[in-house]
């Protein structure tokens, strides 16, 4: 797909390389651990779909929400999560966002409006508060199939909440593709069923998911309701980190995907406006680096959770 020439000023250009690098180092790093078994329960990587994350969330307010999946470490780090409490979590300690017992799939975080897994209800949470917040949705082309995928849309539209649902359509569902399980070729198709806009948007472009996301943003703050973004992305890495787990895709297929980099893309348009150079990026990376080895130091050197908090945060009604 063509690249979209962005409008935006160099420094915010840079601001989403850096969120775009932070997660990619990130992901290496909870992978690397994983498997050197300092990580319990599962990690599933978000590389290889960096953009779709820093490119929407770039369209946000700090206050509008966010719902994430299972694989939603890049919307953390996107939203502005604090990468010292992410890794705590990973590694199972009381430092972490969860308290170290919510693990590597659903950490939240409230005041970024990370809200782990609520999905619609934060939209109408947003209308009824009245303060032009919006909430975003994301998920999986697995996901578009199931009964609640159209259950929302439904509402939501005939509600109108204000209220993103961002497809990050990777081709799988764990090992089952996409195009063995879809009725139509794009998700976004599905949109019209609902009567509101479906856009396909190249997810490996954050430019590109940027200007779909924020003229969402703008529809549904002026009270126009829901949108369906797809973004068309790939994960680089197997479903899971899990060991013995097969990856049944074609190796040639990731290869060529890996050669649509969105980090590289970025890079490289990047250097193409004079907005950066070698110094600038490795000036950044440095920075990364120093920042996600001092979160692995405050997991390590934090504490478990003690086998009394196992009831802690957990209500009846």
């Amino acid at each position: 797909m063509q690249t979209v020439s962005p409008n935006l000023p160099p420094d915010q250009q840079r601001e989403m390389l850096r969120r775009m690098l932070t997660i990619r180092r990130f992901e290496e790093r909870a992978s690397a651990d994983y498997l050197a078994g300092k990580i319990y329960g599962v990690v599933h990587c978000y590389i290889g779909e960096e953009a779709v994350a820093v490119g929407v969330c770039s369209a946000l307010d700090r206050t509008d929400r966010i719902i994430s999946t299972h694989r939603g470490h890049g919307h953390c780090i996107a939203k502005g999560a604090d990468l010292n409490r992410m890794m705590a979590e990973l590694y199972g300690r009381q430092t972490g966002y969860c308290k170290g017992k919510g693990g590597s799939m659903h950490i939240a975080d409230f005041g970024i409006g990370m809200l782990g897994a609520i999905v619609t209800g934060a939209g109408l949470a947003a209308q009824m508060e009245g303060k032009g917040g919006v909430a975003v949705s994301f998920f999986g082309d697995g996901a578009s199939n199931a009964g609640p995928f159209h259950e929302c849309l439904n509402i939501a539209a005939t509600w109108k909440l204000p209220m993103l649902y961002v497809c990050e359509n990777n081709m799988y569902a764990a090992n089952t593709a996409a195009a063995a399980t879809h009725a139509l070729g794009d998700v976004a198709m599905r949109a019209a069923g609902y009567g509101i806009p479906g856009v396909v948007v190249d997810g490996n472009d954050v430019f590109a998911v940027y200007q779909a996301a924020n003229a969402a943003v703008e529809r549904a703050r002026s009270g126009g309701g829901p949108s369906l973004i797809e973004c068309k992305t790939y994960r680089w890495r197997a479903h899971t980190e899990r060991r013995g787990m097969a990856d049944v895709r074609d190796p040639a297929e990731i290869e060529a995907w890996k050669r649509k980099d969105p980090i590289a893309l970025l890079e490289r348009q990047l250097r193409d406006q004079g907005e950066l150079d070698d110094n600038g990026l490795r000036a950044m990376e440095g920075d990364i680096m120093a920042a996600l080895e001092a979160a692995v130091a405050f997991a390590e050197a934090s504490p478990f959770p003690l086998p009394e908090h196992a009831t802690d945060d957990v209500f009846a009604a």
